[in-house]
């Protein structure tokens, strides 16, 4: 076959393989949080007394902070990016060492609110579980996962980048970029929708 005709790089979009495969499977996650954001707000606004309680008992400046922290690793994380593409190999391990400490630290921030959460004995099976903490552990539980997926492969990354050729693929760290500015995105939708927008007046009773 002929270079012209050639696939073996870039399919007829003029999209790369890799990229092309990330945004359909980020579509498909897309659908997966669709749909717990569907289900919730049903829920809530049939059980709203319920969800004030329960929101109530959150700890928004603990989400707020996780929020800059994601935030901040987005910006590391498009830095790496852009170092590796002008072949700066020292900075590239540093910005996305910076992401990979980002990731760390939100998983760790998470782990302190739960603890709070199943001492207070919200868990599931728990005495004081109700139907606001299963989507609130849901949730928060599925984009945790999708954190630490992310992680794995820039942990990879970044332990190649100390050999001797380094880690000279961009385009596969670009690709890898995209997921976890989805994955960002998805926490600031999940950060108001479960943290803010459901006001602690609403688990006092009306007169």
């Amino acid at each position: 076959m002929s270079a012209g005709l050639s696939l073996a790089h870039e399919p007829v979009t003029r999209i790369p393989h890799g990229k092309l495969l990330m945004w359909i499977f980020l579509a498909s996650e897309l659908m997966f949080f669709s749909g717990f954001f569907g289900a919730f707000i049903v829920l809530r606004n049939t059980n709203y007394d319920v969800f004030g309680q329960g929101s109530a008992h959150l700890s928004w400046p603990l989400a707020l902070l996780n929020t800059f922290i994601l935030i901040a690793s987005s910006l590391t994380m498009a830095l790496s990016i852009y170092h590796l593409e002008r072949n700066n190999r020292g900075l590239f391990r540093l910005f996305l060492g910076l992401t990979i400490c980002g990731g760390f630290g939100f998983l760790i921030v998470k782990w302190f609110e739960y603890s709070a959460k199943f001492s207070d004995g919200l868990f599931p099976g728990q005495q004081h579980h109700t139907i606001f903490y299963s989507f609130y552990f849901l949730m928060t539980g599925f984009h945790a996962l999708h954190v630490m997926a992310g992680m794995i492969p820039m942990g990879f990354m970044w332990m190649r980048s100390f050999s001797e050729k380094g880690y000279p693929f961009p385009r596969k760290v670009e690709t890898l970029g995209l997921y976890w500015h989805f994955v960002d995105l998805m926490w600031i939708f999940i950060f108001p929708a479960l943290y803010l927008m459901i006001p602690y007046h609403a688990a006092i009773p009306h007169h």
